[in-house]
């Protein structure tokens, strides 16, 4: 739709245009077009330093996890040849 227009001038008439044509119209629209910008900013540095503690708790926790799995089979190991070799003699012991 064309827009409204009054008198020889040719001007558009019409109240938003009035209203966009405020210099605090202009601030408010530059102030949050900087605020989606630093948002963005912030969610991308949000992201790869959740990035980075996720991966950095991998790589320390893991091991751990493995060397107790490893403990757990080796005392499996020990208990099934106590079990099938018997308790040995006690004069074994020495």
């Amino acid at each position: 739709m064309a827009p409204k227009k009054i008198g020889a001038g040719g001007r558009d008439s019409s109240i938003l245009a009035k209203i966009s044509n405020y210099e605090i119209v202009s601030q408010g629209r530059r102030a949050a077009c900087d605020a989606v910008h630093v948002s963005k900013k912030l969610l991308k540095s949000t992201g790869k330093a959740a990035w980075i503690a996720g991966t950095t708790l991998l790589i320390l926790v893991v091991p751990l996890i493995l060397e107790l799995e490893k403990d757990q089979q080796l005392s499996e190991f020990e208990f099934q040849q106590t079990s099938l070799l018997g308790t040995p003699p006690v004069g074994a012991m020495h």
